[in-house]
């Protein structure tokens, strides 16, 4: 008799066996086919290694020291840029050594200063400070052109300047030149804080007390028109308003203290004016009666409250212009 398959009520009977569920397809993509859907998850792993490698790659360039990148033989100047580059300079703008009048003390500290540092001997930072237009910056770069005119490419100075806006960077700079073989001059122009700056910090741990120091094939030199880089009035306000004002102060007066040189520079003579206006003219060939040159000379520094060398030289220009002479050496 054959077997009743039917379901029994519970506790009479056989029951039937239970069916296992059939297994439901995989729905796929309209458009595709089978074969397509097993690549799919080989292709996108493929896509994101390569997107890696790319990553990876561009990290890696990043992360060379410019040192690398830059050779330094191209050109003796460059200009230091916040984001690690340093943008070669072919043409400096600068004047003779010899053209500088007035300054004749300063110009042979510094220029020995500068030939101990490049023949690898212990030298100072210089912190050259004072009047305006006395030929502190030219100062600096016309010691570095001079100190380079007789030496080989590979015993060459290289003069580096980085903008006061940048000096949070400095020790990133100092970093990527402290491995290369040459030597190299960190030109400051116009260096001054505010009370609220606290940018002068790095560069106190440059020049003094931090733990890596200074490279020894670097050297700083800073103009400005301050000798403690500091107003008068921002000290006073220190010294007021301070808790203990006797430190407020030496907080920020001390950068100064660590320049090993400190330079002066102050307003020049009538014959020290003069003589840097006849210097110019004679070195680009612009001749003027003297009693005419004098003349006019001393009447353009009234007009404009001051003598310097910078004055000097705007009125040279003003009087090549004039007579249609350019301001080429002969």
């Amino acid at each position: 008799m054959p077997k009743n398959l039917s379901k029994s009520p519970a506790g009479k009977g056989p029951r039937t066996p239970a069916r296992k569920p059939a297994p439901v397809a995989a729905k796929r993509p309209k458009g595709t086919t089978k074969g397509a859907v097993k690549a799919a998850p080989d292709l996108s792993q493929e896509r994101i290694v390569r997107a890696l490698e790319t990553i990876a790659a561009h990290l890696s360039a990043q992360g060379k020291p410019a040192l690398e990148r830059e050779s330094f033989k191209q050109t003796d100047a460059y200009v230091w840029h916040p984001d690690g580059r340093l943008a070669a300079v072919p043409r400096v703008s600068r004047v003779e050594l010899f053209l500088l009048k007035g300054v004749d003390r300063m110009r042979d500290i510094l220029m020995e200063n500068t030939e101990r540092f490049a023949n690898g001997l212990p030298a100072n930072n210089a912190l050259l400070w004072g009047a305006r237009g006395m030929g502190k910056s030219s100062l600096v770069k016309a010691a570095h052109a001079s100190i380079n005119a007789e030496r080989k490419p590979a015993d060459r100075v290289k003069l580096i300047e980085i903008h006061r806006e940048d000096i949070e960077t400095l020790p990133t700079l100092m970093e990527k030149l402290r491995d290369a073989s040459f030597h190299f001059i960190v030109f400051i122009d116009d260096l001054s804080f505010d009370g609220n700056d606290a940018s002068y910090k790095s560069l106190k741990a440059v020049l003094e007390g931090g733990i890596e120091g200074r490279p020894e094939n670097v050297i700083l030199y800073a103009t400005s028109n301050r000798r403690h880089l500091l107003a008068r009035d921002m000290i006073e306000n220190e010294r007021s308003t301070a808790i203990n004002p006797g430190e407020a102060v030496e907080e920020k007066v001390s950068l100064s203290d660590r320049f090993g040189l400190w330079l002066g520079f102050h307003r020049c003579s009538q014959d020290e004016y003069l003589a840097m206006v006849r210097g110019y003219c004679s070195h680009f060939g612009i001749e003027v009666d003297d009693e005419a040159l004098e003349r006019e000379a001393l009447e353009w520094s009234t007009t404009r409250g001051s003598r310097s060398g910078r004055v000097a030289w705007q009125f040279v220009q003003e009087l090549a212009g004039r007579l249609g002479v350019k301001l080429t050496a002969k």
